[in-house]
């Protein structure tokens, strides 16, 4: 998904947040249950932005024409360095509904996991407006 690879590279969370429908589930690589709705997956997307360093996506992979899109990733985290992938699936009207996240090394899972806990007061005051 070419749109979200984009905004994703130039860490531009409001091009990241047009391309969420309203219903969009995230699941995160960190968290055991998944994360409905666009204002919160909007509100986590902006808190990776922050965390990751040195992102860049290393290949798409993809069926022409079809709903679902897998992008390689690399990126660091403190110290740690992380390779993932996001996988996505659009729904009819070509807005992402399905987002789910893998990383490793384990290391990397770990460091992520703090970081992006850190962040979470912050993504919950963003995504309820409080």
């Amino acid at each position: 998904m070419e749109a979200f690879r984009k905004a994703a590279e130039a860490r531009d969370a409001a091009a990241l947040e047009a391309l969420l429908a309203d219903d969009v589930v995230f699941s995160s690589p960190v968290a055991h249950k998944p994360y409905p709705g666009k204002p919160l997956t909007a509100a986590i997307l902006r808190a990776v932005l922050r965390v990751f360093e040195n992102f860049s996506y290393v290949k798409e992979i993809s069926e022409p024409g079809g709903r679902d899109s897998a992008l390689v990733f690399r990126a660091t985290v403190g110290d740690k360095e992380i390779n993932g992938c996001d996988f996505i699936h659009l729904n009819d009207d070509g807005l992402i509904d399905d987002l789910t996240v893998m990383v490793r090394p384990l290391s990397g899972a770990n460091a992520l996991a703090e970081a992006m806990g850190a962040e979470f007061d912050r993504i919950r005051r963003e995504a309820t407006g409080g």
